[in-house]
């Protein structure tokens, strides 16, 4: 691997207030994959013609599929491996649809470390719009971070 032009990702520490942010977005694959291995195949995510007659008028993708983005990134990037889940609380405000830039914006709310836990408050925001698509707390110990 060349290092001249190596730049390394410089994360938060983790710290009472700190920020995280993640970009990212799902494709058609990816929802017609979570149906597969979650076995929820309604067809509100699947089927264009049955969306196409509902109020978001397009598939929209599974909530749990976004909010999975909470456990990609709290598992193994802020704080990172070794956190442990101890609890999660999820509010689905708005659809999310595929192939859409959306940024996961994560803020410590508070530590405890005399037990190496944290609540973590996640929002998934539509990147143009800005406006939160689904909102929760996380709950996580991390013996080495917290």
């Amino acid at each position: 691997m060349k290092t001249e032009n190596y730049i390394p990702i410089m994360l938060p520490d983790f710290a009472l207030n700190a920020v995280y942010r993640y970009p990212f977005r799902f494709s058609q694959a990816d929802v017609i994959d979570f149906a597969r291995v979650t076995g929820d195949n309604n067809p509100l995510h699947l089927d264009a013609d049955f969306a196409a007659q509902t109020p978001f008028k397009r598939p929209i993708i599974h909530g749990m599929l976004g909010a999975s983005i909470f456990t990609k990134v709290l598992g193994t990037e802020f704080p990172g491996y070794g956190s442990v889940y101890l609890g999660q609380t999820l509010e689905f405000l708005r659809p999310m649809f595929v192939d859409t830039d959306y940024e996961a914006v994560f803020t410590v709310k508070s530590t405890n470390p005399d037990k190496h836990t944290a609540e973590i408050m996640g929002e998934l925001r539509d990147a143009q719009t800005g406006k939160v698509a689904t909102r929760g707390v996380a709950t996580l110990m991390h013996r080495e971070k917290i």
